[in-house]
């Protein structure tokens, strides 16, 4: 190796994760988990969308009283809220309890809806994996470990994870930041 020039060496993927993440063949596996986990996010938001604690008249009381909760477990011995994010909570997301109730509402709609139409699904699944941590850090497990779980697979497998989707054209349309789709391509 020369010293002082940059040496490029590409690992291949191994053959279960190049089927897994980027061949059609396990799209339906990938299809069945997406809807599952869309549906569990659209049923979440749907029922925060439109609530008065959430979205209505006393928007973000519902976020304050989670922020409450989450606080009281940050201190002890051992505590379930690391220091740093109990102090998000308290000086970030408790100033902005409104915002952040129509943030998370109307995100979890976002999100399940595009998981089951299988539209951006691994933007979708990065936004819902997102959450789902924000609310472990919070200190609430719930179904949160296996949203983050099936919702990380997503993220990987988002080449073939909407294939039975709308994905199938959006992504050749839109291409990635490194390879334009047929929308962003020059045409002579």
């Amino acid at each position: 190796m020369e010293s002082g020039r940059n040496t490029h060496i590409p690992f291949s993927e191994p053959p279960w994760a190049r089927f897994l993440l980027s061949d059609t063949r396990p799209a339906v596996l990938w299809l069945v988990l997406r809807v599952w986990l869309g549906w569990g996010w659209l049923q979440a938001g749907m029922g925060k969308v439109g609530s008065p604690a959430w979205t209505g008249e006393q928007a973000g009381a519902a976020v304050a009283g989670f922020v409450a909760r989450a606080l009281e477990r940050a201190g002890g011995d051992h505590p379930d809220v690391p220091g740093w994010y109990a102090w998000f909570l308290e000086n970030v997301v408790l100033n902005n309890a409104a915002v952040f109730g129509h943030l998370v509402a109307y995100g979890e709609v976002l999100v399940g809806a595009a998981l089951i139409l299988g539209c951006l699904t691994g933007i979708a699944a990065f936004f819902g994996t997102f959450m789902n941590m924000a609310f472990l850090l919070a200190g609430t497990v719930s179904s949160n470990p296996i949203y983050f779980a099936v919702g990380t697979w997503l993220v990987l497998a988002w080449r073939n994870a909407g294939w039975y989707g709308l994905d199938r054209w959006v992504l050749p349309a839109l291409g990635t930041p490194w390879e334009p789709g047929s929308l962003f391509q020059q045409r002579r």
